[in-house]
């Protein structure tokens, strides 16, 4: 059996056009909900775009809305809440600019500003460091990131107004692409400013780079889909091939291809690009690649004068990344048969007819991995906000759109409820309409996945001492723990690829079969319905699924005292452990099953092995002192 090339990419690597489109929507929704009052998040990078790329992060800009930067005093309407930059590029290269404080009620905001020629400028070191925290402690670049770098978070500043220094951007002649509505849209949007300064600069710390993310992600929308394919394949190229030889490691970046795609894009005819001439278009995106090191030029797409090479790439480094390149370059479109992904494909290819609808499974799946539970957490501080969200589902003419959304709003509906108190008994009209709302919350939430949700409700019945109610949505639980489905978060097998597929083909497509196949970890962001037995730490529990619901089940039989079934609820829980089921692969919800182990233990008196699963515990959070000094407290109780 044989494929062409543009047919291979769209079974095993990109996906199909529907699949892109799908990823973009996926994004959109995930911002929307993320968005409140002091803040708007954009999705970008490759998974922005709409790409999956393997060992790619997810890219979050978060442009702060109290913040303004005009390029004019005069254009300013001053609001008091708010705080307002100047734009200066007297003193930077083309793609930088410093911010010139005039005026701010915010506090930490002044005391991140510097002196320079007797005005007050804001530091992009200092701004940036605002933003580290216990979940996101590392600075890469313009960016925070978390300890695994699963996602960077970009905060930046927005001006509305398009900067002088790309002003010959909006009077280009009329190419055929982009169009012009799209050359409006970037220009409406205008710019934003990260906080990284030009390492050249005498003034690095106090400088800002311009930012042009949204208006290429607008751009990479516009792109048919074998300019997609085009780019994703150099970008196969220098991951997989070129970065991976060590004499050329990091001397090329993502940016550089994208911006050679821009030129040759502007330079082609969209008929151009079609599936039978993407080996043609790839080649000539190389070509040019090749040109741009021999020559030291790259202009920046949207500021010409910015040379992107300039002072980059010289000497030994040069002559080495051209050599490389150039014998690449003379294998013809062969050259990315040395990435392993694409070499491998025939392998894959025999074993599975036609897997590609899988890939929406690994995409959605890496999309909720992604900080979800910070992007989206505004949403249960402000009821104004949740409002919004429900109104934008119920006015969603889209179907696909309205069950993504329901998708994402029941995951938050798993926080939300947590951050409602309700007390175990009801005794006055307001505490039932909290127990009512509550529960309408919870219901909710059991759309976003087999398990979760129905045992997070079961801890809402135990904490009301309903425990026959919370045994009975136990047991359902564990009924839906088949091993025909899929724990969030681990790699698929192939019969598991298979089984996402002829749901996603047979049943109800993408989102809506999640809710049918995932199981997912239970979370407790708060303390709210976590059981009094395990508040010795408040917040931040993962537990598995199968193994909460045999701890819950033998904390309610403990409490009715049922001792033969509180025996037999602890052994299941035992061999739950012990043959890894429905585990995972993260170290939390592994170490949080041990510590619900040790709890139980202590409450039949068995004190030396509750000692020895804490022990345990604390053995695998060795790295996270906030959870570890507890946990030391309750390993030297069990011993006594």
């Amino acid at each position: 059996m044989s494929i062409s090339l543009h047919q291979y990419l769209c079974k095993f690597l990109v996906g199909t056009e529907n699949h892109v489109k799908i990823i973009r929507q996926m994004n959109t929704v995930c911002d929307n909900l993320s968005n409140d009052d002091i803040s708007v998040q954009i999705t970008s990078g490759s998974f922005g775009e709409g790409l999956q790329m393997r060992g790619s992060d997810i890219d979050v800009m978060l442009v702060l809305r109290f913040i303004e930067v005009h390029d004019n005093i005069t254009t300013i309407a001053f609001n008091p809440t708010k705080t307002y930059f100047i734009l200066m590029t007297d003193n930077t290269n083309s793609s930088f600019a410093m911010l010139r404080l005039v005026s701010s009620p915010h506090r930490r905001l002044v005391e991140s500003c510097e002196t320079f020629q007797g005005n007050y400028y804001l530091s992009s070191a200092l701004f940036k460091r605002l933003f580290l925290s216990e979940f996101c402690p590392v600075e890469h670049g313009p960016c925070v990131s978390d300890k695994h770098s699963y996602t960077d978070y970009a905060p930046c500043l927005h001006s509305r107004s398009w900067v002088k220094t790309a002003s010959r951007w909006i009077v280009k002649s009329n190419n055929p692409w982009p169009n012009e509505n799209t050359k409006q849209m970037i220009i409406n949007h205008g710019v934003l400013f990260v906080p990284i300064g030009s390492k050249e600069s005498a003034n690095e710390k106090l400088e800002w780079r311009m930012s042009f993310s949204v208006g290429e992600k607008l751009l990479m929308y516009t792109f048919s889909h074998t300019q997609l394919l085009c780019y994703a394949l150099m970008k196969i190229l220098l991951k997989d091939v070129i970065n991976t030889n060590s004499r050329c490691k990091d001397l090329i970046c993502s940016y550089y291809i994208k911006t050679i795609v821009f030129w040759i894009s502007e330079e082609l005819q969209p008929s151009v690009w079609t599936p039978d001439n993407l080996i043609q278009c790839f080649m000539r995106c190389f070509s040019r690649l090749i040109y741009c090191v021999q020559y030291q030029v790259c202009p920046h797409y949207f500021i010409p004068e910015n040379n992107l090479f300039e002072n980059k790439i010289e000497g030994i480094d040069r002559n080495n990344l051209i050599d490389t390149l150039s014998v690449l370059f003379s294998y013809g479109w062969r050259c990315i048969l040395f990435s392993d992904q694409i070499s491998d494909g025939p392998i894959l290819l025999n074993n599975i007819q036609n897997y590609q609808s899988f890939l929406y499974y690994d995409d959605l799946n890496k999309l909720l991995k992604s900080s979800t539970s910070i992007r989206v957490s505004s949403l249960t501080d402000k009821h104004y906000n949740f409002c919004r969200s429900v109104h934008t589902i119920i006015s969603c003419n889209s179907k696909k759109l309205k069950f993504i959304h329901e998708y994402f709003m029941s995951w938050i509906c798993n926080l939300k409820c947590q951050s409602i108190y309700v007390s175990s008994t009801i005794r006055n009209k307001n505490q039932y309409k909290q127990h009512k709302t509550c529960l309408s919350y919870l219901l909710m939430s059991t759309n976003h996945d087999s398990v979760s949700g129905w045992l997070m409700l079961a801890s809402f019945f135990y904490k009301g001492n309903q425990y026959k109610k919370s045994l009975i949505l136990i047991l359902y639980a564990l009924s839906k723990c088949t091993l025909d489905k899929l724990i969030r978060g681990t790699e698929l097998t192939a019969m598991q690829r298979l089984l996402v597929k002829w749901h996603l083909i047979y049943k109800q497509r993408v989102v809506r079969s999640l809710k049918f196949m995932l199981v997912d970890h239970v979370n407790f962001a708060t303390s709210a319905f976590i059981p009094m037995e395990l508040l010795i730490v408040e917040s931040g529990f993962v537990i598995p699924p199968v193994v909460y619901a045999h701890f819950l089940s033998f904390l309610c039989h403990y409490h009715l005292n049922n001792v033969r079934e509180c025996q037999i609820s602890l052994r299941d829980l035992q061999l739950t452990i012990a043959e890894d089921y429905f585990m995972g692969e993260d170290i939390f919800p592994k170490a949080f099953s041990k510590y619900c182990l040790g709890t139980a233990l202590q409450l039949i008196g068995d004190h030396l092995s509750a000692k020895q699963a804490f022990t345990e515990t604390v053995q695998i959070l060795h790295s996270y002192p906030f959870f570890i000094r507890p946990l030391k407290r309750l390993s030297m109780i069990a011993s006594v």
